[in-house]
Formats: C-alpha cells, structure tokens, sequence
C-alpha cells in the first residue's frame, strides 16, 4: 500500500476538496519576452539548423560608463535580457547555447589596461561583481550577471564581429540610479508569467503496466541544483550539480536492479529545476520517499567532514542547520527566478495533519539512512539535523535530504570522486531504503472531523494522487 493509503483514505478525500492545485501554490514565475534585438540569422545547411548554438569564453570590460560582457558565438540567437532586485541581477535568456567555459573561473583578476577587463580592488569590474551561465529549461539557456550598483541595460544583442568571422553576444550595462533600478526591476516582475519553466522527468522505471495497487514503491531521487545553478564548487573546479548527480544516477541503477522500486529522477541531465517543480514532480508522480541529495561546502571548515541528513521542520535544529537550509533555499535566486516567499501558507487542520504524519515517517527514514551510511560513509559528528528545507515541504511524501559530505574537506572530496566509494555508499543507502519501507508497517488514519474548521474549505492543496 502507498504512503498516502496508509496515512488514512480520508485524509485525502477531504484534501482532494482544496480549491487549489499544489502546481498553482508552487508555482514560480517566468519572464515574458522581451526581445531587444537579434542580428540577421546567417544562412545555414539543414545539418548547421540542428547544431546547438556555441558561446565561447566570457569577457568583462570597461568603456567609459559601460560595462560589457561579451560572448563569441557560433550563430545569431535571439536575446531576452531583463533586471531583478534582491538582489540586484540582470537576467539574459537564450535559445539553448553551449556554454565553452564555467564562468566560476572567469571573474576578473588581472590589473585594468584601457579597453580591457579592469578589475577592481573589491574584484568587480564595472558595474558586474560576476555571472554564470547554463542551460535554465528544456530549451533554453540563462546568463545571470550579479550587479555591484544599480544598472539599466544599454544593449543586449548579438551582431556580427567586425570581421564578419562569426557573432558576438554583447550585454553592455550602465549605471543608473536605484529608483530607476526599482522601477525597471518592479516592471519585470509584474510581466512575469504565471508558472515557472518545467522539466519533464524521466518516466518512473517499471510503472509502465502495472495497477497502481499492485505497483512497487516509488522512490524519488532528486540530485540537486544543475544547469545555470552549480551548488558548491570544490578545488579543481568539482561542482557539486556533477557530484551529486554521479551519486543519485548510481543509487538510481542500483535500486532498479534490485528490481523492488519504481525510480524517478527529478532530472536526468545538467539542467536547472526549481525547487517548487521538484517536489510537484514527487507529489504527482505519486511518490513514496523523495530522497534529495547534496554536498556541502565551508570557507572555513576544512576540518569538518562526514555526510548528514536533514529532514523538515519549522524551526532548525541549530545554526548549521540553518545555514544550510538558507543556502539551499537560494537556489531559484542563484538562477535568475524572482523567488518571493509565498505568503498566506497553508493551516489547515487537516493538511497539518497529514503534514506530521509525514514528518513522523521522514523522521523514520532519516534514523535508518544514519544508521546505514555508517557502513561505508564518515558520517557528521551530528549527522541527523533539520531546518526549513523548501525541496523537503511535500505535505505528503516522506522526504529527507542528504548532504554526501564536504567539498571544502580534502578527505570527502577524494571519496566524493571515487567511483568505488560511490558503489558502497550507495549500496548503503539501498539496504535503509529496503529497511525503510521493511519496517515502518501500517500507520493509523489519521483522525479528523468531516468538515473543514468554520464551515471553511481545506485551505491546502488537492492532492495529485491517482
């Protein structure tokens, strides 16, 4: 039987009544085009139409007043490019480009010389403090400029280089004074459309036949960040997006080869997914433990070591927690997405009670992936902690996430690379997912009155299950 069977068929019946869907509730928004301008697309071959656009490496300079980041490009694309506050940022939307070079290594650190990248003593160059790029949606690329001072968009455009040898992406940005950059950025968000982009997941493996009462546990994977958004970044430029989806595609082959689970990846390549769309995807798919993985990093905490697993709760369990749970949350800000807490949440007497008997069942599985990963994995001196993770707020799926270790540690970053440590961890992480859906038997229904409190209805979400 399903989790949500098991947590009682009247909490869904009652939950099913909502007025709206979790997709609406958790929707972000996205830019409605804004199209600057687009040099004449060249003529191309049938074979050349297919080709991905390629951008070669970045370059910041300085001229005058402007500050300029350029691109060298295969072909012309189209160009979107827009600002956004908290925090200052200009946003450029593409057709999907492959991105040459990691932006991470292209922050500006040599001495100004005229007409070139000038970088500053607080390692700025201009109005720019740095960027990143990658592919944003099914289709679709970003470049995320973080801004040092307000800044207008004087030009954002691809054009022919001066010797008609290829194209250009200019980006040239001005200064211009904060009410200006308020209003600009207010514009932008008020043309926001109402659902942000959406990656299709992979197709739950074995689901394919089977009645859903006869069905194997589903068990959501969800590697975190990816495309423009990195994570932590680690010595020899490891990225922490590569090292936790290696981890989450070898639990994935693992458990399909045992042949007791469906599995499901909240993304099957280098792609960004907001937080919001990853656990729709869980919650629609009908998932029975969403599992999502990370690595951690610290400035200063080269010491600190060993893999731990939060699980949610309102209030965190201690500042590292909370640290933690704040960086993550900073996922769809990292990515160029307007990510404005949503307000009004949801207290609805029968929602919170599904909510805890959730929370009772990750808490569960957090006590048996402890217990588990010690086999083949240095585990935190505190390794089960909990904080308001937004990945982990499935109201109805048994959710934990798991930091696989430290970048910043030299110890846990060898093992994070090692293919043959990946096998034993993740073979411990199989044998607690076994013992999870093993041992934690039927639950009581949840028991609740027949009508919302005051005559109300359900101020929650309709459930997506089938």
């Amino acid at each position: 039987m399903s989790f949500r069977g098991m947590i009682g068929a009247a909490v869904l019946a009652l939950l099913a009544s909502s007025a709206a869907t979790i997709a609406a509730e958790q929707s972000r928004s996205a830019p409605k085009k804004l199209t600057l301008a687009a040099a004449d697309a060249p003529v191309l071959s049938e074979a050349a139409k297919d080709m991905i656009p390629v951008a070669g490496r970045g370059q910041i300079s300085q001229f005058g007043e402007l500050t300029r980041l350029t691109f060298d490009m295969s072909q012309s694309v189209a160009v979107t490019a827009f600002v956004l506050t908290d925090p200052k940022r200009v946003i450029v939307d593409l057709p999907e480009v492959s991105f040459a070079s990691d932006p991470l290594k292209e922050r500006p650190a040599s001495p100004a010389k005229p007409g070139q990248s000038t970088a500053q003593p607080n390692g700025k160059t201009g109005v720019i403090l740095t960027y990143r790029s990658g592919l944003f949606a099914q289709g679709k690329s970003r470049i995320v400029i973080d801004l040092a001072e307000p800044a207008r968009i004087s030009r954002a455009v691809v054009e022919k280089k001066d010797d008609h040898q290829g194209f250009r992406l200019v980006v040239e940005l001005a200064l211009t004074d904060p009410a200006t950059f308020a209003k600009e950025a207010s514009l932008s968000q008020q043309s926001m459309a109402k659902a942000a982009p959406t990656t299709p997941a992979q197709k739950p493996s074995g689901s394919e036949s089977k009645p859903l009462a006869e069905s194997k546990p589903l068990v959501v994977l969800d590697p975190g960040h990816g495309g423009i958004d990195a994570g932590a970044h680690g010595a020899d430029s490891i990225l922490e997006k590569d090292i936790v989806f290696e981890f989450a595609k070898t639990l994935a082959a693992r458990l399909r080869q045992e042949g007791k689970y469906r599995v499901l990846l909240t993304r099957n390549q280098d792609v960004f997914v907001p937080l919001a769309e990853r656990v729709r995807i869980a919650r629609s798919a009908g998932a029975d433990l969403f599992l999502s993985i990370h690595a951690d990093i610290l400035s200063d905490g080269s010491g600190v070591s060993g893999a731990t697993i939060y699980t949610m709760s309102d209030r965190a369990s201690d500042a590292q927690a909370a640290r933690v749970a704040e960086k993550e949350n900073m996922s769809d800000t990292f990515a160029g997405l307007d990510s404005k807490e949503e307000r009004g949440g949801i207290n609805d007497i029968l929602f919170d009670l599904a909510r805890r008997e959730t929370r009772r069942y990750s808490q569960h599985f957090s006590n048996t992936l402890a217990d588990y990963l010690k086999d083949h994995m240095r585990l935190n001196k505190n390794p089960q902690r909990s904080a308001g993770f937004q990945v982990l707020k499935a109201p109805d799926v048994p959710s934990a996430l798991l930091e696989i270790g430290y970048l910043s540690n030299d110890k846990d970053l060898v093992q994070m690379r090692s293919s043959q440590w990946r096998e034993q961890a993740t073979a411990s992480a199989a044998r607690a997912i076994d013992s999870f859906f093993t041992s934690r038997g039927p639950a009581e229904p949840a028991k609740m009155p027949t009508a919302s409190p005051k005559g109300g209805q359900a101020n929650g979400v309709a459930p997506v299950l089938q």
